[in-house]
């Protein structure tokens, strides 16, 4: 059976200058492009057409799901930030072109193309943080909640979270949808994209 957790909205940071380059970010940063910052602010619409009052806001303290956070939240709620929403490091290919680490992974590595790129990149990045690691990091902070709750992340950490809640096994990361500018709702064990 699986645990029950308080109703949340996941979300993605807007588009970055380093999505757009297909550039590997990890723990490092990059600003929102213009795309970014009115995907940010259709997740506002989103958030203010269902009503987040009384709702707690976290946020990864990385800069680019940060500056999505201000706006998409503005007006609406207090946003606090929390390291465990942080994105999934990549150790060494931080920074690179996902194309030449493409080009690095093991060859036992199961290259699967999702919205956010191939998954493999976040598991086997040398020096990286790793899906296990990142499992229990996402368990941690939803072990933590205690009341509905808006979470505002990044794609491999947000897949996690929401892999953890519908009780998914990570396996299964690439067959969750990603999206930037949309936001899931989880309440009851089922997921629900807003867009």
């Amino acid at each position: 059976m699986n645990k029950t957790y308080p109703d949340l909205l996941i979300m993605r940071h807007g588009e970055t200058e380093w999505n757009r380059e297909g550039r590997m970010q990890g723990a490092l940063d990059s600003n929102l492009t213009p795309l970014g910052r009115q995907q940010a602010a259709a997740q506002h619409a989103i958030l203010k057409r269902i009503g987040i009052d009384g709702w707690h806001v976290l946020s990864s303290p990385q800069g680019r799901a940060l500056q999505t956070a201000e706006i998409a939240v503005a007006g609406l709620g207090e946003i606090e930030t929390n390291d465990l929403l942080a994105e999934i490091t990549v150790g060494t290919w931080s920074g690179r072109l996902r194309q030449d680490c493409l080009a690095e992974l093991p060859s036992y590595a199961v290259v699967e193309d999702t919205p956010d790129g191939a998954l493999a990149l976040y598991e086997y990045a040398p020096q990286g943080e790793g899906f296990e690691a990142l499992r229990i990091r996402a368990q941690s902070l939803l072990d933590s909640l205690t009341g509905p709750t808006v979470l505002i992340t990044h794609g491999i950490t947000s897949r996690m979270l929401r892999a953890v809640v519908l009780g998914q096994p990570t396996e299964n990361l690439g067959k969750l949808p990603g999206g930037q500018g949309v936001v899931y709702r989880l309440s009851g064990g089922v997921q629900t994209k807003l867009e």
